[in-house]
């Protein structure tokens, strides 16, 4: 039998071992997203007062701001091939001292997604087991424990993530295909609001669901993680992801949108969520016993990937001597200590107090929380998309300025809309408060130069330590 040539096959495996390593990558990077799937549409259906004929509409508005906003980040993308999103952007376009308003945004993201995720998660294993309803805050308390507590022992890697999340869209695509031919349950009347115009109600719901929405910057900071490829193929990669999240956050979401509205599975009771009774009704109960398992391993998965975020950004600031001898950073060297499974151990503690006060807070509820979360990641989209603008103003690219502009008026409007609702200006003023502190650390420490690519940096440290990455040389370049 005659071998094929040894630089055919190394070809062949240079191109399988990219394939792995694109979707390891895209499907572990759009955890955050998917996840968000399990509450953003029972937060529409609220903010709509219980009318599923509204929810539909509703839920393609909140797919096609998502699709414009990523539009945009492909530009993101490929401005910054080693990493950096919006903190870069806004470095670049308004001086360094501005990317701390981005960096402050992402802070209380990360503890936002941790807070969400594991109360969605109690919510999901309550809607399976009733019974553990009364300890709803002290099953989320204990979560965020847990979580925070295995990250302490070193991070899951990126093949983990992606695994909870082929896993959970699997599993969503049966239940789909299950409700094509389930019986429609009678939905629970609806109380008209008086005086109230459909459009109108669509446009004040939407802002809410836009909870669906976070994650979708990821791509652009992630790349840093592919020390593997050279500037290009991070470029490319990171389009891919972001279309990738476009094409499945979209069609779950809808899927899921439209088959509760033909289902008539309204606002659920009080233990349980949407997405359960529609699982419930619609499937067997094998297959809902598997829908509530993937789906609260997807939310532990987010929370956990913001617990290893978040204490990784916060180390990048620290102070701590560069490979050419200089110091750098501008929080205190403690913050960046590590232990044996290089985890920065006080900033994982930091993080298990502050989304375990928040979980409090909100009494273990995500609908509580989700009025909060879509605001302090569009500060973020904000301030990304008006450095954007800016740069394709500069560059005279009339066709990307359009995009820009339109982008970040949308983006603005749905910023407002959500803290016109009152008590979301917590999350703004918080998000705020963070960025002043880390100015003056920065005024402080004399202005270091550097610290818009913290984020990138950031990332960079996390695919050092990541053991789902696909071995091969680091720092250099797969060749096209």
């Amino acid at each position: 039998m005659m071998r094929a040539p040894s630089r055919t096959r190394g070809a062949v495996g240079v191109l399988h071992s990219r394939t792995a390593l694109l979707l390891a990558f895209a499907f572990a990077v759009m955890a955050d997203p998917v996840s968000s799937v399990a509450y953003a549409i029972e937060a529409a259906l609220r903010a709509l007062d219980g009318d599923l004929g509204l929810l539909a509409p509703t839920m393609v508005l909140v797919v096609a701001i998502i699709a414009l906003v990523i539009v945009n980040y492909r530009q993101l993308v490929n401005r910054y091939p080693q990493g950096g999103g919006a903190s870069a952007a806004v470095g670049e376009a308004f001086g360094d001292g501005w990317s701390f308003l981005p960096i402050g945004a992402l802070v209380v993201d990360f503890v936002l997604t941790i807070a969400i995720s594991v109360s969605a998660g109690a919510s999901a294993a309550i809607a399976y087991f009733p019974a553990l309803a009364p300890w709803r805050l002290l099953l989320a308390l204990g979560l965020v424990v847990v979580v925070g507590g295995l990250t302490w022992f070193g991070h899951l890697g990126r093949l983990v993530f992606a695994a909870m999340t082929v896993a959970f869209i699997v599993v969503a695509v049966l239940v789909l295909a299950y409700g094509l031919g389930a019986q429609p349950h009678p939905a629970s009347p609806v109380a008209a609001s008086p005086g109230q115009l459909p459009v109108l109600a669509v446009v004040m719901a939407f802002p809410v669901a836009m909870a669906l929405a976070t994650g979708v910057e990821a791509p652009s900071s992630a790349i840093a993680q592919l020390g593997q490829l050279d500037d290009r193929g991070r470029s490319r990669f990171g389009r891919i992801t972001l279309w990738l999240t476009l094409a499945i956050v979209g069609a779950i979401t809808l899927g899921l949108t439209f088959e509760a509205v033909h289902l008539g599975i309204g606002v659920p009771p009080a233990d349980s969520t949407q997405i359960a009774e529609l699982a419930r009704l619609a499937a067997p109960a094998p297959v809902f016993a598997a829908f509530q398992l993937v789906t609260a391993l997807l939310l532990l998965s987010a929370a956990s990937s913001s617990f290893q975020a978040g204490p990784g950004l916060l180390k990048a600031l620290a102070r701590h001597t560069s490979p050419r001898g200089e110091t750098v950073g501008i929080l205190a060297p403690a913050v960046g200590h590590t232990n044996a499974h290089h985890t920065p151990y006080w900033g994982v503690a930091l993080f298990v107090l502050l989304a375990g006060a928040t979980t409090a807070a909100a009494g273990g509820n995500d609908q509580e929380l989700v009025l909060f979360y879509a605001v302090s990641v569009f500060l973020s989209f904000l301030a990304g998309l008006v450095s954007m603008a800016l740069f394709s103003h500069r560059d005279r690219r009339h066709g990307y300025l359009v995009l820009n502009v339109a982008g970040a008026l949308v983006v603005a409007f749905t910023l407002v809309a959500n803290l016109a609702r009152g008590l979301p200006i917590i999350s703004l003023a918080a998000a705020v408060l963070i960025a002043a502190l880390l100015y003056g650390a920065w005024l402080k420490a004399g202005k270091p130069r550097g610290v818009r690519n913290a984020e990138a940096e950031s990332e960079a440290q996390a695919d050092s330590d990541d053991p789902g990455v696909p071995e091969g040389p680091r720092g250099g370049s797969v060749q096209r």
